[in-house]
């Protein structure tokens, strides 16, 4: 990790955007299956960098941190091909879809999901962390907006595009996902 990539995640306005997510990240994808060394690698760079740029008042963040995690990954002689490809899957991670038969996507952004199908207390956690990443914005705005964003992963097909994802946490997520916009209204 980079002195700028370090003191990203150790930004004070970050609640749940920090490395302990990275980390959480990062062992999940250590018990992905059946990965090349090169997809693996791919796929430690993007989350690494998927959420380096992360500033809850602006839209482009995922744009930013692609951006950033090509120019730091030139430093360190990772093949343009490569950098191009772990800026497309950080890019995923700004609306969470994935065109179908995208391995890699569908693997990246089922990791960066996976705290929605955590056991209640940490999905809770999270959560709470959130709202205090967004706590500039006023509490009617935030439950409109945040019931938004929860209804439209409950209104999907799937929720983790990974179909071992999907088995795994879809059912814990759509239950933790339904609870919180409960308590939204």
């Amino acid at each position: 990790m980079t002195p700028e990539l370090e003191a990203a995640y150790a930004e004070p306005h970050r609640r749940y955007h920090t490395r302990t997510h990275i980390e959480q990240c990062l062992a999940l994808l250590d018990q992905v299956p059946d990965l090349t060394e090169t997809e693996h690698q791919i796929l430690t760079y993007a989350i690494w960098w998927h959420d380096a740029v992360y500033d809850p008042k602006a839209s482009d963040n995922e744009a930013k941190s692609a951006e950033m995690a090509k120019r730091d990954l030139r430093d360190f002689d990772v093949s343009l091909h490569a950098r191009d490809e772990v800026a497309r899957l950080i890019r995923l991670t700004a609306g969470h879809e994935v065109e179908e038969g995208d391995r890699l996507g569908e693997i990246l952004v089922s990791i960066d999901l996976s705290i929605l199908g955590a056991p209640e207390d940490r999905y809770d956690a999270y959560a709470k962390a959130v709202r205090a990443e967004y706590a500039h914005v006023p509490d009617d705005l935030w439950r409109t907006g945040r019931s938004g964003v929860l209804q439209r992963f409950l209104d999907a097909q799937v929720i983790f595009p990974d179909p071992a994802f999907a088995h795994w946490l879809e059912a814990q997520a759509r239950a933790n996902l339904a609870r919180e916009l409960a308590s939204l209204t």
